[in-house]
């Protein structure tokens, strides 16, 4: 499914992404109630915000994707403190707004546990990847900007689903 190409989000696809493409918690700690419940096979996180919080509360992903910024500025010292002491295998890409690099999405399928990939640019998108990239079984969460946490449970329907978005993309 990788690209040679980078794929843009067409201004008429953004409405959707604004919508949790998968289970909302409003409660970060009840997402980490649930990852215990559900043991998944692997375990990404997307957002430099709840990279840092996993990370704070003990659970360590075994793919963390960040930018190093929130809402387009810079992380506050304790969360780039506490993501730049996650050990893991560094992977650096370059990924723009809007867009999904080939170059993030390889970073992302050859990812061994742990690994964390920076984004120089945006990260927003790499949850796209993430799941189309990830055995069933996967547990992918990211932030959902002023509404909390989105978990997506990967399985081949909710690829399918993912893929169906993907295909609205521009090339």
């Amino acid at each position: 499914m990788c690209e040679n190409k980078p794929l843009k989000l067409p201004e008429n696809l953004r409405p959707r992404l604004q919508s949790p493409l998968g289970r909302l918690f409003t409660h970060i700690t009840d997402v980490f109630y649930h990852i215990q419940k559900v043991r998944p096979t692997r375990l990404i996180t997307v957002g430099d915000m709840v990279t840092s919080c996993f990370l704070s509360a003990g659970f360590k992903p075994d793919i963390a994707v960040v930018d190093l910024t929130l809402m387009r500025s810079p992380v506050n010292e304790k969360i780039k403190s506490l993501i730049d002491s996650f050990e893991a295998n560094v992977v650096k890409v370059e990924n723009p707004a809007a867009t999904i690099t080939p170059e993030l999405w390889r970073a992302l399928e050859s990812a061994k546990s742990p690994t964390k990939i920076i984004v120089v640019g945006e990260e927003d998108l790499a949850t796209i990847p993430a799941v189309l990239t990830s055995p069933d079984g996967s547990v992918v969460v990211y932030g959902q900007p002023r509404q909390g946490v989105v978990l997506v449970e990967v399985d081949e329907k909710k690829r399918q689903e993912f893929r169906e978005i993907l295909s609205h993309f521009v090339r």
